[in-house]
């Protein structure tokens, strides 16, 4: 038998684009923006709450110290996805979902009101936020179900009861989110199913439907009053920001001033005039943008905007590197939802989106935030581990092997 020269494929095998782009091993690029983004929020955190003494009891480290908390969980629980054997990550779908579920269903029933929304539960000392776990736990749930329909096999396009029943899939937390009402997470959520659903290979048919279906069920929200007159307000002041400069205009002007005091470089960390003085609220969380855009400039808040991109991209080409269906829908679904939220999040710091309470991926103050994110930079992490490793282990492993078929 002739062996093949070294760097060539074996003779009657030829190497796919595809396969000889992939690296064994973890997706470097992609943990090292992440991680990027960590440093850089960690800091932004640490600046915009040290001279906070109405948050921190004048601790200035406080948040500091608890957002590295924070991060050390998340990254425990990325290991743990990221080295848990694919097949359990889909066995365990289902109770990720049922358990997000529960959560938000527990958020009705006894949970915390802060801003205006029922969202978070306490427990013990810390706060959680049910809908951060929801957004993943839908993707995670309408990848199942793509994957059990198609047995394993790729094909382009989903039927008409796979598109129903991963509505269904999604309704029920969209539902309960609605409820609280969290419209920014109704709002990236509502967009990552969109994504979803037109990688999955659904009919034209019923995006457009969806994109009608969505406009009138927001309409048909505002009238019932659904939403609170707070969150229409700042749709008002979205449209004209001067309508209300002092109310619910308040919260982009002060955003603007303070991403536009920045110029190229910045005024410096732990510099920022209107990061010092306290007049953007929520800057270490929804605003968390407007501190890198005062103290680090374009330059520096450019940066955080292409460490996101960098972490957009590599998800979508480990979605289109792997040939398991639940690994490359997963992987999509979460490109849609870190692309989506950032563009969200930054879009209102500089009052080209309207104000929702959603924050920057891996950036903002926030455990739910931080751990769902790391979950699934886990998972992407585990879906590139299997496409890049040797064909044999891919194909043992493989659903259609494991039942026997």
């Amino acid at each position: 038998m002739t062996s093949a020269p070294p760097g060539r494929p074996a003779p009657g095998r030829q190497a796919s684009g595809r396969q000889a782009l992939r690296a064994p091993g973890l997706d470097w690029l992609l943990m090292g923006a992440a991680m990027g983004l960590v440093v850089i929020g960690t800091l932004l955190v640490w600046s915009a709450t040290s001279t906070r003494a109405d948050l921190t009891g004048g601790d200035a480290t406080a948040y500091l110290r608890k957002q590295l908390v924070n991060v050390a969980i998340g990254v425990v629980l990325m290991v743990m996805v990221l080295a848990t054997d694919h097949r359990w990550v889909r066995i365990l779908a289902p109770l990720v979902y049922v358990g997000s579920i529960v959560g938000l269903i527990g958020v009705l029933v006894a949970g915390s009101t802060i801003n205006g929304s029922r969202s978070w539960l306490q427990v013990g000392g810390m706060s959680i936020q049910p809908a951060e776990f929801a957004k993943l736990a839908v993707i995670i749930g309408m990848a199942l179900l793509v994957a059990e329909r198609s047995e394993g096999r790729w094909r382009r396009g989903v039927k008409t009861p796979e598109v129903l029943g991963m509505l269904l899939i999604a309704g029920v937390p969209a539902a309960l989110i609605l409820l609280q009402p969290d419209l920014g997470t109704m709002l990236v959520l509502t967009a990552t199913v969109f994504g979803v659903l037109a990688v999955a290979g659904a009919a034209r048919r019923w995006l457009v439907g969806l994109t009608l279906a969505g406009v009138v069920g927001a309409g048909v929200a505002v009238a019932a009053g659904v939403l609170k007159d707070y969150q229409v307000d700042r749709f008002m002041a979205f449209t004209n920001p001067g309508l209300d400069p002092r109310g619910a205009g308040y919260n982009t002007e002060q955003a603007r001033i303070a991403v536009g005091n920045g110029g190229l470089f910045g005024q410096g960390l732990f510099e920022g005039s209107q990061t010092r003085s306290g007049f953007v609220p929520e800057q270490h969380t929804d605003f968390i943008f407007t501190v890198a855009g005062e103290e680090l400039g374009l330059v520096g808040a450019g940066l955080v905007i292409a460490l996101l991109g960098i972490v957009i991209w590599r998800a979508l080409a480990i979605a289109m590197d792997t040939d398991d269906v639940f690994g490359r829908v997963a992987a999509a679904g979460i490109a849609c939802w870190f692309g989506f939220q950032a563009f969200q999040n930054v879009g209102m710091c500089l009052g080209i989106m309207p104000v929702t309470g959603v924050p920057l991926p891996f950036v903002s103050y926030g455990g739910s935030s931080m751990f769902a994110g790391m979950l699934a930079l886990g998972l992407l992490q585990n879906v590139h581990l299997r496409a890049s490793a040797p064909l044999p282990t891919r194909f043992l492993a493989s659903p259609r092997v494991l039942a026997g078929r």
